[in-house]
């Protein structure tokens, strides 16, 4: 180890900001070169086609157990998070919309899971390092706008959760969880929120679906536009409204059952519906 001159440290932290630029620049560039790419074909799809997905995703995660348990044990630390959090009572009218919200980013998610699904199917392997190496796709920068803007739906969920609050029981936060949870499920107040709140969500995971249902596997299976990934997601899902609207239920069950107990069953759960997503665009969307 040698003590490096002022001038030759700050020179070379000059070139290595340069480096980044450029990069940065190349991916925005890449973005702009890949708009209006060509729409692939969509297909028709059916139960069947739900039921074979989940049973290849099952089939992925039981390939490459130990790899994608490692990469979902993110998942109940975040449930500790928020059950520390619900201890502070101004959270607790948050916890709920907080731990639905996640199906909201869980596509972008799983974007490794949807990795190592591709090069199983490639090779018959697959690894943690391939879910790593997304970050080397050619539609990193698109994939990672379209996680960004799942980032902000989210966000907009929890203004709205906490509008709904404040509308209906608050804006005073609880003074305790049972207080809260009696304020909820027997006042007038509380079901009026259960219900807004319901209503208001379920519109949120209608534009999620739409917009991301087959789209990150696109990006990462082909070089395609931003816009196009999302226009074919939403053309997949108006072909098949009714089985499109199933995986939407099976896809919000899974977690709502995996997030029990502090989300450690998400750790089964995510995983296969992750690389089961990958298969669904298989179906849906023709080569």
């Amino acid at each position: 180890m040698t003590i490096r001159n002022p001038l030759e440290w700050g020179a070379d932290q000059v070139k290595q900001t340069n480096i980044a630029m450029e990069s940065a620049g190349r991916a925005l560039g890449a973005i702009e070169a890949n708009l209006h790419s060509p729409a692939p074909e969509v297909r028709r799809i059916g139960v069947a086609d739900l039921g074979d997905a989940l049973a290849r995703g099952v089939a992925d995660f039981a390939a490459s157990r130990s790899d994608v348990v490692f990469l979902c044990a993110i998942y109940p630390v975040i449930g500790l998070l928020l059950g520390r959090l619900a201890f502070g009572y101004e959270m607790v009218p948050l916890l709920f919309p907080l731990a639905s919200g996640f199906a909201l980013i869980g596509p972008f998610a799983a974007i490794g899971l949807n990795e190592m699904s591709r090069r199983r199917e490639e090779r018959g392997e697959a690894g943690l390092a391939d879910a790593l190496a997304v970050v080397r796709s050619p539609s990193f920068a698109a994939i990672a706008v379209l996680g960004l803007m799942l980032v902000a739906i989210f966000i907009a969920w929890l203004f709205a959760a906490e509008t709904i609050y404040e509308a209906t029981l608050g804006p005073a936060p609880p003074v305790s969880i049972g207080a809260f949870a009696h304020d909820v499920l027997r006042t007038p107040a509380g079901w009026a929120m259960i219900g807004i709140g319901i209503g208001i969500g379920f519109l949120f995971a209608v534009l999620v679906l739409v917009i991301s249902a087959v789209s990150f596997p696109l990006l990462l299976d082909r070089n395609v536009g931003f816009d196009t990934a999302v226009s074919t997601s939403a053309r997949v899902v108006a072909r098949n409204p009714g089985t499109m609207a199933l995986w939407g239920l099976i896809v919000a069950g899974g977690l709502a059952l995996g997030s029990l107990p502090l989300f450690l069953g998400l750790v089964v759960v995510m995983p296969v519906l992750g690389h089961a997503t990958w298969h669904l665009y298989r179906k849906a969307v023709a080569r």
